[in-house]
């Protein structure tokens, strides 16, 4: 009887049912065909944004986003080179997150990904269009990464509004002896994510706006429709405390990323519909 409950028990946490101290709900995961391990983002409101924050986090609002697998890790060299064939990163290591990625690598990244496990892919690789519909893998929307990011929570950061325990979650400027780490040597965020705060900073799905807020719709806003650049999410090992707070935005070019302005603190990570 033991036995059998045991198994009934287990089968409940896997499913995503139960819940751990603090209410945050247990992270129902998965590996992939391609052997990379996901995280189901359950969807659901928050307020997006920080009123306390620079002039691009303003104002405040509300978000509604509906459910997508993410990315437990940021990609890994080892990953992104058994799909692309190439390793442009500074920092050696295959379990290593992929650093010095332009946008466009990882969307063609993404694309590859989708291919190798029999799903659609989501980017015209002519107009670099995303197709939301598809099932295959593309960047994650700037909302859908804040959201994950906050794993549940409106603090300036997702352990809470003391930057103090930073080191405990993120490779950053104090911390990094000016590199990258492999993915998961720090704690996770609420949902069960490793290093949105640090390591490397990610790219987005989004065109970048400064003001973009004041007109952001509210459910599953996807970013304006055009813009000289894409949005980068998350601090790295080279930045402060201060990039690593969730609402922290900043962009760049998806081409001709700027190797003076940290190249090599960019980086991403995937998701998918469920």
């Amino acid at each position: 009887m033991h036995k059998i409950m045991g198994i009934v028990i287990i089968g409940w946490i896997l499913s995503g049912h139960a819940h751990a101290q603090g209410g945050n709900p247990v992270a129902k995961e998965i590996k992939t065909k391609t052997g990379v391990e996901m995280i189901l983002v359950e969807g659901g409101s928050f307020v997006m944004g920080n009123e306390k924050g620079k002039i691009s986090e303003k104002p405040e609002h509300k978000v509604c986003v509906s459910p997508f697998y993410m990315d437990k890790y940021e990609v890994k060299q080892g990953d992104f080179e058994k799909m692309t064939g190439q390793n442009p990163s500074k920092f050696g290591g295959k379990d290593n997150p992929v650093d010095r990625v332009r946008w466009y690598e990882a969307a063609l990244y993404c694309n590859e990904r989708s291919k190798r496990e029999g799903l659609s892919p989501c980017y015209d690789e002519n107009t670099w269009a995303c197709d939301f519909s598809a099932g295959g893998y593309r960047l994650p929307t700037e909302a859908e990464w804040e959201y994950a990011c906050r794993g549940g929570t409106q603090s300036q950061y997702y352990f809470g509004d003391n930057d103090g325990r930073l080191g405990e979650y993120a490779w950053y400027k104090k911390n990094s002896d000016k590199k990258t780490h492999q993915g998961g040597k720090k704690k996770p965020n609420p949902f069960g994510l490793y290093d949105l705060t640090g390591n490397l900073c990610e790219w987005c799905n989004d065109n970048y706006q400064e003001n973009y807020y004041s007109a952001s719709s509210e459910k599953d806003p996807r970013g304006p429709a055009a813009g000289k650049k894409k949005v980068l999410r998350g601090g790295a090992w080279a930045t402060g405390e201060d990039a690593c707070r969730s609402a922290y935005r900043l962009a760049d070019d998806p081409a001709n990323a700027d190797i003076c302005q940290g190249y090599d603190t960019y980086g991403f990570r995937c998701v998918r519909k469920p």
